[in-house]
């Protein structure tokens, strides 16, 4: 239906038909001349258009008149129902509403989040339009000192925890990101820092632990001008408070923590499994090579070097496990070789000089450094790992070592294992 001003200054009601070839017919209702004639064209139209079609029994009892035949019912309330239905139903399935005691302003709360992420206040309008009653904005930020409280994250935490079956052994991840805010001046919690989007607003730095399938375990707030790896130990005993957990594993690789991390993991009392940066021949490999010095390293070979605490040192007992796999090795002297040509045509002069760690400058004189090469191609294949659990395999036959180390160990004593990424 469609109204079309004519000629002479009147309103025409007509019915268009259209058809999916782009055919179309016009039926013309009539022509009026003030508001009630076109009001009487309109509906005229309606009832031409809904010709034929009998009125739905909804078997609603009406307390007013019942309207007119063949006009619409009046709509007087709509809900989202199977929408609503599925996100209450994820909700009591990961133990929420046990967890915060069938609190239901924060039941609302996540659900409008869901559905429409805005603002608190906005968020009212997103649940009046799914057909739930919401609360006044008033009791929201009554209530909101109370979802603010470190314990109220801590029971959602172990509700997670419980729906993901955390227990002994569990792979536990944790990254970080920023959440930036449109405004100029920092609060002292929102402050400028750094981000990979390169914002200059304040922001807050968001720390994220997660199962290995990515699920949400715990999630802490820290300010914007914080490093991401001085957050890590705050969550971490966050999550160990949460779960009583008596100790933890932190996995992670050697460009992820630096020597001042990894004594301030040590300093908490935390175990570890890290990656060792290797700057020289390791002394066991080194003693293995001259023992066998017509025998090729095989494949998964592990050497072990003990290196027990002194009197003045305040830590455990650490074991480095070196391991070598022929891959490694394999990519590794191919990338040497690369390296070394190019740097040959730089001392020879075929080729400007760029980054390349195999040339060496002395007092103007260019050379290959020839030491270095023979260092490196040492160490191809090779790849070490430090930890100061108290008891490690003399021998790991598995795949990853940082896995059977956590298996091994979570079976009898209980550790989380916290990879860091």
């Amino acid at each position: 239906m469609r109204t079309v001003k004519t000629a002479s200054g009147a309103t025409a009601v007509q019915i268009v038909y259209s058809s999916r070839r782009g055919a179309r017919d016009i039926e013309h209702i009539g022509s009026a001349h003030d508001d009630v004639e076109l009001a009487v064209l309109k509906a005229a139209a309606e009832q031409r258009m809904a010709g034929g079609q009998g009125e739905l029994d909804l078997g609603l009892d009406r307390a007013g008149p019942a309207p007119p035949a063949g006009r619409p019912l009046p709509i007087t309330s709509s809900r989202m129902g199977h929408l609503c239905d599925a996100l209450d139903h994820g909700y009591r399935m990961l133990g929420f509403d046990q967890a915060t005691d069938g609190d239901e302003v924060f039941r609302q709360l996540v659900l409008a989040r869901i559905i429409e992420p805005t603002s608190k206040l906005d968020s009212l309008r997103v649940l009046d339009e799914t057909g739930m009653s919401p609360p006044s904005y008033r009791t929201i930020t009554r209530r909101l000192p109370v979802f603010a409280k470190p314990s109220w994250r801590q029971r959602l935490a172990a509700a997670c925890a419980t729906h993901a079956g955390l227990g002994p052994a569990s792979l536990v991840l944790y990254d970080v990101s920023t959440l930036y805010f449109e405004t100029d001046a920092g609060d002292g919690f929102r402050e400028p820092g750094f981000s990979k989007e390169r914002r200059l607003e304040p922001q807050i730095t968001i720390g994220l632990l997660t199962d290995q399938s990515g699920f949400p375990l715990m999630v802490e707030a820290f300010e914007g001008n914080k490093a991401e790896t001085l957050t890590m130990l705050p969550t971490i005993r966050a999550f160990m408070a949460a779960h009583r957990l008596p100790d933890v594993t932190v996995v992670a690789d050697a460009g992820m923590v630096s020597a001042a991390n990894q004594k301030a993991i040590e300093d908490a009392g935390l175990s570890f499994i890290l990656g060792a940066r290797i700057p020289d021949i390791p002394y066991v490999v080194a003693e293995w090579r001259r023992e066998h010095p017509d025998t090729e390293i095989s494949d998964g070979q592990i050497f072990v070097q003990p290196w027990p605490a002194g009197p003045a040192d305040k830590r455990r007992d650490h074991v480095i496990y070196y391991r070598y796999r022929t891959d490694r090795a394999r990519r590794t002297l191919r990338g040497i070789d690369e390296q070394v040509a190019k740097a040959e045509k730089a001392v020879a002069g075929q080729t400007a000089i760029k980054r390349n760690r195999f040339v060496q400058l002395a007092g103007g004189t260019r050379t290959v450094n020839r030491a270095l090469e023979a260092k490196a191609r040492a160490l191809a294949g090779i790849k070490g790992h430090v930890t100061n659990l108290a008891s490690q395999p003399s021998r790991i036959r598995s795949r990853s070592v940082s896995w059977d180390w956590t298996r091994r160990t979570g079976s009898s004593t209980g550790i989380t294992s916290v990879g860091y990424g």
